[in-house]
């Protein structure tokens, strides 16, 4: 069987329309997670879609952002290793720096310039440093049908006479009913690849206002949108500004094959209309 927590964000939503199980527990609370944990079956898997990604709030609450994203997933990987499960923990893009000019592979090395990337950096190397029994992916805007997104954003914006949106971050949205598909592609590999840690995003790549565009003439919108820079449009937290990752590793080894963002923007316009 397959679990995830975090099952009311975008990915855990996901997720379910795929079958797998919803866990509703506080990650920052041990011995709650270890009530809901003993009573899984030896050998299924926990999927920890359960994060605190507001970025900018992080900024201003690092305490509760490392509370979540680092002892939250010790207290996870702890569990999991009392119990016997197997962990697939989703971690982010904003563990870089940014100032690649070629996609990030697994090996590259971290540099986080956010509180929320080091938050998540510190979730990694809890995993990395005392267990053994997990996989870390890492991806980045992930956009889907569910909560509030930049997809959803755009379009809630839809009457307004135009838009300004940068055109200085470069990288690849990612579908959330697409890394789930590959995440449970994982999950059938588990005992193979525990111990690693893969990327995956949607091919192709984009800035914001090239993902704003294609979103409007997708839906038939028409609407003036202003490529700006990141300085004109500040915020508490730094963006990485080449945030594209390099897929190759988990391509071969999940022999899977992974949509462009074009056709999965049209995939998720569609469910959601």
């Amino acid at each position: 069987m397959i679990f995830v927590l975090g099952a009311n964000g975008q990915l855990g939503q996901s997720l379910q329309k795929l079958g797998v199980q919803p866990i509703i527990c506080d990650i920052t609370d041990s011995a709650a997670l270890h009530r809901e944990f003993q009573t899984l079956s030896p050998g299924a898997l926990i999927i920890n879609a359960a994060a605190f990604t507001a970025v900018d709030l992080a900024e201003e609450d690092a305490s509760r952002a490392f509370l979540v994203n680092q002892i939250g997933v010790k207290n996870i990987a702890t569990a999991c290793e009392e119990f016997d499960l197997g962990l697939i923990h989703i971690s982010t893009d904003y563990v870089f720096d940014g100032e690649n000019s070629t996609p990030y592979t697994e090996f590259d090395g971290v540099n986080p310039k956010s509180v929320y990337g080091k938050s998540k950096l510190a979730g990694e190397d809890i995993l990395l440093e005392e267990f053994s029994n997990f996989v870390i992916i890492r991806t980045s805007w992930v956009y889907s049908e569910y909560r509030s997104n930049f997809l959803k954003t755009m379009l809630s914006l839809k009457d307004r006479d135009g838009l300004s949106v940068v055109f200085d971050q470069v990288g690849s949205p990612t579908y959330a009913g697409d890394l789930a598909l590959a995440i449970l592609a994982a999950a059938k590999k588990y005992g193979k690849i525990r111990g690693e840690t893969f990327h995956y995003s949607n091919e192709g790549v984009c800035s914001w206002y090239d993902f704003a565009k294609e979103i409007f003439e997708l839906s038939q919108v028409e609407m003036k949108i202003t490529p700006i820079e990141s300085r004109d449009y500040p915020q508490k937290a730094s963006r990485p500004h080449f945030s594209v990752l390099n897929k190759k590793k988990i391509k071969q080894t999940l022999n899977i094959e992974i949509p462009h963002w074009k056709e999965s923007l049209k995939l998720c316009l569609k469910n959601l209309s």
